[in-house]
């Protein structure tokens, strides 16, 4: 599986809510920075996240790009979605992959469109 296809992989799973689907994308060692969140590091914390403490109840993600570099990909697009307060939810996003060999995330960064400054 290509880098890219990795990637996209991991959006669809997410999407449709296979929190299994979803860390099996993550090595076992990897780590997830996020903003508001500590690094989330291996497969425990990962599914702790997706599994329950994720503010999301559902929705897509829409890539606009993904831009790869043998094993680094950057994507940007946005979240259409609900929160689980049942607000809406439409936010720009910025993500960075490191995968392995594999095809398995090492690292990922989130970065969001939010106002800040």
């Amino acid at each position: 599986m290509s880098a890219e296809q990795a990637v996209r992989r991991y959006y669809a799973l997410v999407d449709a809510g296979d929190v299994t689907g979803v860390v099996d994308c993550f090595a076992p060692d990897a780590t997830y920075h996020r903003p508001g969140y500590d690094p989330m590091v291996g497969h425990a914390a990962l599914t702790d996240f997706y599994g329950g403490e994720r503010v999301i109840a559902d929705g897509r993600h829409e890539l606009d790009e993904l831009v790869v570099d043998g094993r680094r990909v950057a994507v940007h697009g946005r979240f259409v979605g609900t929160l689980k307060d049942g607000s809406a939810a439409r936010v720009g996003f910025a993500d960075f992959w490191v995968l392995d060999d594999s095809g398995r995330a090492v690292t990922r960064r989130s970065f969001f469109d939010t106002p800040a400054v």
